[in-house]
């Protein structure tokens, strides 16, 4: 079988991913993602697929497991893993509505990621209408939290992963169209900072304020930034009333590395922050973390399955390490053979300009059904 003789329609992918991009899903409502999983879930049903659904818990989204007929179905297979989850809030609609102009297509989470799971839904549907039968059983596993770092969810991906012989993970494809054999590691910390309250107005001097606390920390935890090891302040929450001197500020931040010792580095930097003096508090707490994923010749081994099927489409892919992590940074950093990075291109991601380009969903679809068809 030659991926190219598949005739997907970029056009009529669009139409289908629409329905997918207009139900918006952001991680922290669980309802709007339960939705999105509905969705999904009818369309692996109609595709062929036997579905199973998993409870969501820590007040996260349900998540769909997907399983597709084959004669060696109870062997390890091919598992294709991404998430529904986006960063845009519930009414992002309004302000980046999906639309389509030329070869480009907008819309919340249209690149990061419901554009590479609905190609890699589509590639299944190619295969089967046309009569092709894998090497391998294929699994399709859609997750809730992925943005917010998979806290609920790690421990069900990686006992999913090891029941595989191969991980594909449709995230954006790199700017170079490039896919991924590595990621960074990654730790998300959780801020507070406590000060004194009083009466701004009458007795200003009396409070010592936890908002400028932690803007004096947030300052120095974004000066400790290097080439091996970055740091970001992403949220702050702090006040309620503009006449009181404000006792509890929090907040988040992110810290990531190419190396996993230069992040323990880090790590055990930011927990070392202290408060500047004794009026006032401050502590860090360790959030979730995403393992460094190394290249490995496992995965170097499917990159070049890979590469020789974008030959035979007229194109090449290079491979790289990438920062910004996903749930392959822990199939990856099992060990066992994961390629990222496979899912449409475009830009944007996470902002109101997120875009794909709309061709890509077939070309990109025709790879992802080439390596289907292919491993074994």
């Amino acid at each position: 079988m030659n991926p190219r003789d598949l005739p997907f329609d970029a056009h009529a992918m669009l139409d289908g991913l629409r329905t997918w991009v207009e139900c918006e899903s952001p991680t922290y409502d669980a309802a709007a993602v339960n939705r999105m999983m509905d969705i999904a879930t009818r369309d692996l049903i109609v595709a062929g697929a036997r579905t199973e659904r998993v409870a969501g818990r820590l007040g996260f989204g349900d998540c769909v497991r997907a399983s597709f007929p084959h004669p060696r179905a109870s062997e390890p297979g091919i598992l294709v893993m991404g998430h529904l989850d986006t960063v845009h809030p519930i009414g992002t609609l309004n302000t980046l509505p999906f639309r389509r102009d030329g070869n480009r297509a907008w819309g919340p989470g249209i690149l990061d990621m419901k554009g590479g799971n609905y190609l890699s839904l589509e590639a299944i549907r190619q295969l089967v209408r046309a009569g092709v039968r894998t090497n391998l059983p294929i699994t399709v596993l859609f997750t809730s939290d992925e943005e917010v770092g998979s806290p609920s969810t790690r421990d069900l991906i990686e006992a999913e992963a090891a029941r595989h012989r191969f991980i594909l993970v449709p995230e954006p494809a790199r700017p170079d169209g490039g896919v991924v054999t590595g990621r960074y590691a990654i730790a998300r910390f959780n801020l507070e900072a406590t000060g004194v309250p009083s009466h701004a107005g009458a007795r200003l001097a009396e409070g010592r304020s936890a908002i400028r606390e932690m803007a004096r920390k947030l300052i120095e935890i974004e000066d400790m930034t290097t080439e091996d090891c970055t740091f970001s302040v992403g949220v702050i929450h702090g006040g309620q009333w503009v006449n009181c001197v404000t006792t509890t500020c929090t907040g988040e931040a992110l810290s990531m590395a190419k190396r996993q010792e230069d992040l323990d580095r880090g790590v055990e930097a930011m927990l070392s922050l202290r408060a500047t003096g004794n009026d006032v508090q401050f502590k860090v707490s360790r959030g979730v973390t995403r393992p460094v994923w190394e290249t490995n010749p496992a995965g170097m081994a499917l990159y070049e399955v890979a590469r020789g099927i974008a030959a035979e489409l007229g194109y090449h892919i290079n491979p790289q390490s990438s920062g910004g992590g996903s749930d392959g940074n822990f199939t990856g950093a099992m060990g066992l053979p994961t390629l990222d990075g496979l899912g449409v291109a475009g830009a944007g991601a996470h902002t109101l300009d997120e875009h794909i380009m709309v061709d890509s969903l077939a070309y990109r679809g025709k790879l992802m059904a080439g390596l289907l068809a292919t491993l074994g």
